[in-house]
This record gives C-alpha cells, structure tokens and sequence, in this order.
C-alpha cells in the first residue's frame, strides 16, 4: 500500500512513480527556468524525493532534450524549452510509455490479435478514456502547473469532446 494511504482500497489505475516524481522534478526545473541551475540534491530535498530514485530519472529526460546538464561547482540541471512548451504528456510517456488504458490500445497491437475483439463492447469506453487522458495531459503544460493550480475536483471533457463521442467518432 502507497505511503500515507492507510486503511484504503487499492486504486485501480494510477501514474506510476516513476512518472510522478519525474513530473514533480520538472516542475521544481519549471521554477527555476531562467535561473541557474538545480542540483538533484536540491530538488530531492524541495521534494522530498529519493536522490538516487532522481539520479536514474534524470538521464531519459537529457536523452529526450527536455532538461540539460551543466558540471561543476554551481551545475545542476535545466529545462532545455520553456515550460510553456513542455507538455505533461512528454513527460509521461517518457517515463511511462504511451498512454494506454488496455493492451488493445497500445501502440505495436496488432489488429485481431484478441479472441474478443470483434463483439467487444468495453473496447470503445477504453478508447475514450485514453483520448480524454491524453487530451488533459497533451494540454497541460508545466507553465500551467506553475502559474494555474489545477482544481481537485474530476475533470468532466468538454461538450465538443462529448459531442464527438456520441456522433460516434472512431477513436
């Protein structure tokens, strides 16, 4: 059971940790955009986050271009875009992979490949649950997070989103 869930039923699908943290790491690089840059150390200590954990993180997001290093006494790490042009769909599927309620929504499945497919009703519900994810992530940006805290309450989509699932939109 997660920390500080004590007493809770399991959750049934979540962002990993991994991506978790990964996003809470370019927020506190979010912040600092424009300063110098930030030691892991430090953004482990703002966080509350494992080092080490950071430390393995740190080097897809070099890879991917979203953050750069600088050695030395005063190095650390910063965004290498503005946070207004990082989305948090890069940053989890990064460190996630792509978005995917079920495997026959996964990028690579191959057309038949399940017995069920062909009478499935659940299928479509899925497809429309991995569209509106990626919709809230793919239209969020770090500078959104920064300057706009989201609200707590469940997002619903938009009538242009309902309207287009129910005139049957193929997702």
């Amino acid at each position: 059971m997660p920390v500080g869930f004590s007493g809770q039923a399991p959750v049934a699908m979540r962002i990993s940790s991994r991506a978790h943290y990964g996003l809470r790491m370019m927020t506190e690089l979010a912040k600092a955009h424009g300063g110098p840059p930030l030691s892991l150390a430090e953004i482990a200590r703002t966080e509350f986050l494992p080092l080490a954990y950071l430390e393995q993180l740190v080097a897809p997001l070099r890879r991917a271009g979203l953050v750069e290093g600088t050695r030395g006494l005063h190095g650390g790490y910063r965004l290498s875009r503005s946070p207004e042009a990082v989305t948090v769909l890069e940053i989890v599927e990064l460190m996630e992979g792509p978005v995917a309620p079920v495997e026959c929504l996964a990028e690579g499945y191959r057309q038949g490949s399940c017995q069920r497919e062909p009478e499935c009703l659940s299928r479509p519900l899925w497809g429309r649950l991995q569209q509106a994810v990626k919709q809230v992530l793919g239209g969020t940006t770090l500078r959104d997070l920064l300057s706009d805290p989201l609200p707590l309450e469940p997002w619903c989509p938009g009538e242009e989103l309902a309207v287009s699932f129910k005139e049957g939109a193929h997702v």
